[in-house]
């Protein structure tokens, strides 16, 4: 079993950067990979970034390529999403998430989410124009 508390969230102003976290329960973290996904109002979940156990492998929404950057330390057992040049269009609960097998092209299909085992409750970032 594996809990998971997302933190970090707030409201920012466009063009500014925010880095959430999720801090994970259990002595077996390092074993899932992780990914982070998104809600915005009156739209579909959507995949964010993910990476793999090790951190070695990581993997990104075109959306968010070149803007945000995913990281764990296993030794905290924590995972990071940091946010740069936020926009408007990234405002949504941002959900953190847990995966004891990560096929990486199931995340860039019709439900990425599917295949992540626990869920953290998320936390709400908004971005004002």
């Amino acid at each position: 079993q594996v809990q998971l508390v997302e933190s970090g969230g707030g409201l920012v102003q466009a063009g500014g950067s925010l880095r959430l976290s999720c801090a994970a329960s259990g002595r077996t973290f390092s074993s899932y990979a992780m990914g982070w996904f998104r809600q915005a109002p009156g739209k579909e979940r959507e995949f964010v970034a993910a990476i793999s156990w090790s951190g070695g492998s990581t993997y990104y929404a075109d959306s968010v390529k070149g803007r945000f950057t995913i990281s764990r330390d296993n030794a905290k057992n924590t995972v990071y999403l940091q946010m740069n040049s936020l926009k408007p269009e990234d405002t949504a609960v941002y959900y953190c998430a847990a995966a004891a097998v990560l096929r990486p092209s199931k995340l860039y299909g019709s439900s990425p989410e599917g295949q992540m085992d626990y869920w953290g409750k998320g936390t709400l970032v908004t971005v004002s124009s």
